[in-house]
């Protein structure tokens, strides 16, 4: 599942996913067929009973057609639970799976793919628009087979009966099946245009919770909630046009089915058929209406699914950001990293971000990459973890290009700490474990003493059991910070990568953190991209960057001895 399907035939995309369970999906159909089997029958058996008073039974003569009748609709009522439950368990089971899929699409595509698309509209995309395909699978699948099979089956009874009245309905099931197809273009605009603007609400209503705080800040609540009513009106007015064509189309349905009430009689009035069999051949008739009508009343909301189906396909279909095609192996007891005259660009038509940048870290050292703002330093970090692949050179780990290593096992080998750290609304515990799950409490609680944390974790009101809050909440930066350096420490990976991991701690805390980095750096390498002075200062070494190039390597005390840009750095960090 990891081709993109036709953008014009969503619905096609979906039917894979329909035999993913052979088993399940024959179920399915057998309770398509079989209810509305059961209710025709019902039907019909009570129509010939009155039939059969009209032509003067006795009580006798209609009491076993009284116990068919009865059994009938018990069946009926039985059949009626079983499909109920049987397909939506069924499609439940394929969205949960559809789910899975999509995030697999996402982490793929992850992070150069998926730049600029909004957090809520890919929420949207996972939740509401997964949601919107259970329609497919739950009212789609099997009922349409059964419509077809049991109409079908119903019209050649019919025949059976009567020639002419068999002909009115088969057309009228003609035309109350293709009433929902003659109007499949204009649904299939207004369900794209619905689903867009959902997925857009969804984003704008999700900035607003997120940047809460901003808006209060600066008095801006009034204009964010116009922004979103102006949303929400546009929604409005594309689910109006939605519903109006779906009324349209279900006011002609009921027209027909008003016309068959009219002409049926009629036309099996004028067969001479003996009174007992005129009233089940008018019901017959009817009620072989009532499934086509149903997948009729179900296909009027396949402009919308489809729509959904679209949007969640292309994210499954996510091609890979980088070719995951490596094969070879690392050496897990050698982690120098080395760039090789790289070269990279984010925008192909914009300049190059390193043009050539060249520098090696090697086994226990501890090297800071230091440069002004946009000099390459987060883009090595980058290059080095595979979110983008070099278009130029080499970054190397233990030896090995990192595009001849498979993806999982070069990210097994590295650990990054962002200075943006996300923690999971999980407990302290959980959160650190997530660098390792198998770890015991015990090494998650030596990880959080070597990363300064354990103090403030065991004063917590839960300790180490303490939720943490959406994205961290309850915790501050400085804590956050901490909490994702423990995990780093626990995971003990051959190289480990601080992007101003340090940032929001105090002086003691940081200097409390640089001593555990100390500790673990005599078997790994370590990466920190720095801008604080006394971060600079820890390093064993130094590589300036500036206009995507190393324009100097040394010592922190070397550079000032010698390098004129390094001193302004340091300078700007000192202040005035």
């Amino acid at each position: 599942m990891t081709t993109e399907p036709a953008a014009d035939r969503p619905l096609r995309g979906l039917l894979p996913y329909l035999l993913e369970s052979p088993r399940a999906f024959a179920l399915v159909v057998a309770s398509g067929i079989a209810f509305p089997a059961l209710a025709i029958t019902t039907a019909t058996l009570g129509a010939w009973l009155v039939g059969s008073a009209l032509a003067g039974d006795s009580a006798g003569d209609l009491a076993p057609g009284a116990v068919a009748l009865c059994a009938a609709a018990a069946l009926t009522g039985v059949a009626a639970w079983w499909q109920a439950y049987i397909s939506h368990d069924w499609a439940f089971r394929v969205l949960a799976g559809l789910r899975v899929r999509l995030y697999d699409g996402l982490e793929r595509a992850a992070p150069g793919r998926i730049l600029g698309r909004r957090t809520g509209d890919l929420t949207a995309s996972a939740m509401a628009d997964v949601e919107k395909t259970e329609m497919f699978f739950a009212h789609t699948a099997g009922d349409y087979v059964g419509a077809v099979l049991v109409s079908l089956a119903s019209l050649a009874v019919i025949a059976v009966l009567d020639v002419p009245t068999a002909l009115v309905v088969l057309a009228l099931m003609a035309l109350v099946a293709v009433v929902p197809f003659v109007l499949a273009g204009r649904a299939g605009e207004q369900g794209r245009a619905l689903r867009a603007e959902l997925g857009g609400l969804n984003a704008e209503a999700l900035d607003g919770v997120q940047g809460l705080r901003e808006l209060t800040v600066f008095g801006r609540g009034g204009w964010y909630l116009d922004r979103l009513t102006a949303r929400t009106r546009r929604t409005h007015r594309h689910a109006a046009a939605h519903a109006r064509r779906a009324g349209a189309e279900q006011a002609v349905t009921d027209l027909l089915l008003s016309l068959g009430v009219v002409l049926l009689p009629l036309t099996a009035a004028r067969g001479g058929l003996d009174v007992r069999w005129l009233p089940p051949l008018i019901v017959l008739g009817l009620a072989s209406l009532g499934p086509i009508a149903a997948v009729s009343a179900t296909a009027r909301t396949l402009g919308e699914v489809r729509a959904a189906a679209a949007r969640v396909l292309a994210i499954i279909g996510f091609p890979a950001h980088v070719a995951d095609t490596g094969t070879r192996a690392l050496d897990g007891t050698d982690a120098e990293v080395r760039f090789e005259d790289v070269r990279f660009r984010y925008d192909p038509a914009g300049p190059d971000v390193l043009a050539g940048a060249s520098f090696t870290v090697r086994p226990g050292e501890t090297v800071a990459l230091v440069g002004r703002s946009g000099a390459g330093k987060t883009t090595c970090v980058n290059l080095l973890m595979r979110f983008w692949d070099a278009e130029g050179g080499r970054v190397l780990v233990g030896g090995r290009d990192v595009r001849t290593v498979p993806v999982a096992a070069l990210r097994s080998a590295v650990t990054l700490v962002p200075q943006d750290v996300y923690l999971f609304n999980l407990s302290v515990r959980e959160n650190i474990r997530l660098a390792r799950p198998d770890a015991t409490d015990e090494q998650v609680e030596a990880a959080a003493r070597r990363a300064a944390a354990h103090d403030f974790v065991a004063a917590l009101p839960e300790g180490y059991d303490t939720p943490c809050g959406e994205r961290g909440a309850r915790l501050s930066g400085g804590q956050r910070q901490r909490i994702a350096i423990a995990r780093a420490l626990l995971r003990e990976t051959p190289v480990i990568v601080l992007d101003e991991a340090v940032s929001n701690l105090d002086a003691a805390n940081e200097r409390a953190v640089q001593r555990a980095v100390d500790e673990v750096r005599a078997h790994h390498t370590v990466i920190t991209i720095a801008h604080r002075l006394s971060t600079i200062r820890a390093a064993d070494r130094v590589v300036v960057l500036d206009g995507g190039r190393v324009a100097a390597t040394g010592t922190h005390d070397e550079l000032l001895a010698r390098d004129a840009a390094y001193r302004e750095l340091v300078a700007a960090q000192e202040g005035p």
